[in-house]
């Protein structure tokens, strides 16, 4: 498998708000941002659609089984990024609905291994569990651990964002065109930066070859520093979340070139699928599901999916959601194994091809 990532030096730092995968510390569930939009999405048409919500029905759906204590939602990243927004969301909404704690509990390192061992050697009672998404998957794939998500009895998928999005400042490159062919007049000289063993590492591999380019990857750390990197200048793309980067997009000093995705989805505003300007990409959204430890009973899992359904089926956390740009999307625990298997079997075909 061809691996070229290096490390670069950083020339500044962003503000620790911004960070999407730094730190370690734990923190409690705090509340949701401030909505700034209303919305009338569904809450994920899967499982959801013909269902009348809990509230307008006067009564919960959940199951008798609760949690006896306080529930640890443990984050695969640092305080102040996508996940552990969205997860301190679910956190806040969920002590609403139960009366129970529902605490945060950031652990960043080893591409989401020491979350993911966290949880796994966690007792399956319902009161631990991971706060994550392909992450698990990619870290198999990359050869960082042996296991991937089926080490795990999936909960409820709450959340989903779009695969993430291409980034070049605006001061080097005014669209998709310019670039490709920049890179192809530079081979291997434009650098884009990365993680090793991370989700973008192979969404980059997956656009070299859509656009019949070859990129020099550099592992540039978490997303402030991805950022931080863009804004001196020293790398030329990167992937980023539409919510860490619509700020520098509205400023004018980021360009979107596109984003990978089957689908346009309003929450990425005037953003083009790559589709769209002729080139065959899509990748795998990033969609943030509860994981559990393996020996976790059914009663327990029917209990979160009830939860996240009854969550999903409320306005204010659809605006708390949509406020963030995450959108509200949820499945059941079969859907959700579903769904991360064919999330695997994708990342792992652009390995597999890579590696012949």
């Amino acid at each position: 498998m061809k691996r070229r990532v290096l490390a670069i030096t950083l020339a500044m730092a962003m503000a620790a708000g911004l960070a999407g995968c730094g730190g370690g510390s734990s923190t409690t569930g705090g509340s949701a941002a401030d909505s700034t939009a209303a919305t009338t999405a569904a809450a994920g048409s899967e499982g959801a659609e013909g269902t009348e919500s809990a509230e307008a029905a006067g009564e919960s759906a959940l199951p008798d089984w609760k949690p006896s204590g306080a529930v640890s939602l443990v984050v695969p990243a640092g305080a102040g990024g996508d996940t552990d927004l969205t997860a301190r969301i679910f956190a806040q909404y969920a002590k609403e609905k139960t009366g129970i704690d529902f605490v945060v509990v950031n652990a960043n390192g080893a591409a989401g291994s020491v979350a993911a061992n966290q949880v796994m050697s966690a007792a399956p009672n319902g009161e631990t569990a991971l706060f994550g998404h392909c992450l698990l998957s990619v870290a198999n794939i990359a050869g960082i651990t042996d296991y991937n998500f089926t080490a795990f009895k999936l909960g409820p998928n709450f959340a989903k964002n779009p695969a993430q999005q291409f980034y070049v400042n605006a001061d080097k490159y005014k669209s998709l065109d310019e670039f490709i062919e920049a890179a192809k007049a530079n081979p291997g000289q434009l650098k884009a930066c990365t993680e090793v063993g991370a989700y973008t590492y192979y969404e980059l591999l997956a656009f070299e070859k859509a656009a019949g380019i070859d990129l020099d990857l550099v592992d540039a750390g978490s997303a402030s520093d991805k950022i931080a990197a863009m804004l001196s200048g020293q790398v030329d793309l990167m992937p980023g979340t539409y919510m860490l980067n619509k700020d520098y997009l509205e400023s004018g000093q980021f360009i979107c070139l596109g984003a990978p995705t089957i689908e346009k989805y309003d929450a990425l505003g005037d953003i083009k699928t790559f589709t769209e300007q002729g080139i065959d990409l899509a990748f795998p959204d990033t969609d943030y599901s509860l994981y559990f430890p393996a020996e976790t009973p059914d009663e327990i899992i029917a209990f979160f999916d009830a939860l996240a359904k009854e969550l999903l089926e409320d306005p204010e956390v659809q605006e708390a959601l949509t406020s963030l740009d995450v959108i509200p999307y949820y499945l059941n625990s079969e859907d959700a194994y579903a769904n991360d298997q064919t999330t695997y079997d994708t990342i792992k075909a652009v390995a597999d091809q890579l590696a012949e």
